[in-house]
């Protein structure tokens, strides 16, 4: 299947600092290669990062909600709302930044600096929980954030498995408030027994990638309803933090958090479809990534109307000498996806920690 993102940006190829981060720690330039340019550019207006908080009462949000549901085998089954949804009911949602009638009017998945995407679940992020269901990751304990998240199946995930906090950080306020935060809270309305026996009924069963629209009837039935419960002091609810806002300006507001926070796992998934994005990704992942932690990135090898892909995000991750990169996961069918794992190098050798490959 072809792939191409519906807007116009010329491609462009990986800039380069003054001073990468490794330098600003030690004081010392690397030889790599001169550095004279400036810090890059956005590509549009810098979106201030806020966060946001589940309301009181959530009813409103879940109310007769539409939903639909990823099931991959042995892991919990994950409930996201349609995304026809939104479509549908764009005029009656609270929507700050238009996004909603934009995205219908453009007929597109991508508006640079507008809309980045989120209101889709993008195919790599299936490619994602697949690979957490064959490594057997249960999350228990750890600090998890899903940079990019979108619909936040994967932070979810996270979440249900034993995280004792999930951050979920979109660039859209909207897909925060009316796609993620939803969807927290549909995950959390599933009580523990209900889940335990969903856990053993998806023993055996092979992957859906279209991801079956939950209880809907042989019948021809329309697909379940869900009605909202009063979630706000939900244990799981209170683990999560939500952000939205550029990956500039959400970096120095997480970072106000005492003590700072460190990441055992970060997630993200389909985030690195344009180089002009690398470098504030690059600085996210370099602050928040704790010591021994590793970042879990899910993309396609290149984004056609867009430029950027693995190769060019290799490079760039090469050339700045923090982390090391290890491919775990390649699809060869239609366009390639792949998933790497990134982890901090040390002293110069190796790796920090392990990961299963195939």
């Amino acid at each position: 299947m072809s792939f191409c993102f519906n807007f116009d940006l010329p491609a462009q190829t990986p800039t380069s600092d003054v001073v990468d981060e490794n330098e600003r720690q030690t004081g010392k330039k690397t030889n790599d290669s001169p550095r004279t340019e400036k810090s890059p550019k956005p590509v549009a207006p810098v979106k201030e990062a806020e966060e946001h908080f589940p309301p009181s009462d959530p009813e409103f949000l879940l109310m007769d909600a539409i939903f639909e549901t990823v099931t991959v085998e042995t892991l919990p089954p994950l409930h996201f709302l349609n995304e026809t949804v939104f479509e549908r009911t764009a005029s009656e949602r609270e929507d700050r930044e238009k996004i909603l009638s934009r995205r219908a009017e453009q007929r597109s998945d991508l508006i640079s600096g507008v809309y980045e995407g989120g209101l889709r679940v993008w195919e790599c992020t299936y490619d994602l929980l697949e690979l957490i269901r064959r490594d057997g990751e249960t999350f228990g304990g750890k600090a998890v954030l899903d940079l990019g998240c979108g619909a936040g199946l994967l932070g979810i995930l996270a979440l249900k498995r034993g995280a004792r906090q999930v951050h979920f950080q979109d660039y859209n306020s909207t897909v925060i408030e009316q796609l993620t935060v939803p969807n927290v809270m549909l995950n959390c309305q599933e009580d523990e027994e209900e889940d335990s026996e969903d856990d053993k009924k998806g023993e055996g069963e092979s992957r859906q990638h279209s991801c079956e629209t939950s209880g809907k009837e042989e019948d021809g039935d329309p697909p379940s309803k869900k009605r909202a419960a009063d979630l706000s002091q939900h244990p799981l609810l209170r683990r999560c933090r939500f952000f939205s806002g550029d990956w500039s300006t959400f970096l120095p507001l997480v970072l106000t958090t005492e003590p700072e926070p460190k990441f055992d796992v970060i997630f993200t998934s389909e985030t690195i479809y344009n180089t002009e994005h690398y470098h504030a990704l690059h600085q996210s992942l370099h602050r928040l990534l704790a010591p021994d932690g590793l970042v879990y990135l899910a993309t396609k090898a290149h984004y056609f109307g867009v430029g950027g892909g693995l190769h060019l995000f290799e490079a760039f991750v090469k050339q700045r000498g923090v982390f090391s990169l290890d491919r775990v996961w390649d699809g060869e069918e239609g366009l390639q996806r792949h998933v790497v794992v990134l982890r901090f190098k040390k002293d110069g050798q190796g790796l920090a920690g392990s990961v299963k490959m195939d």
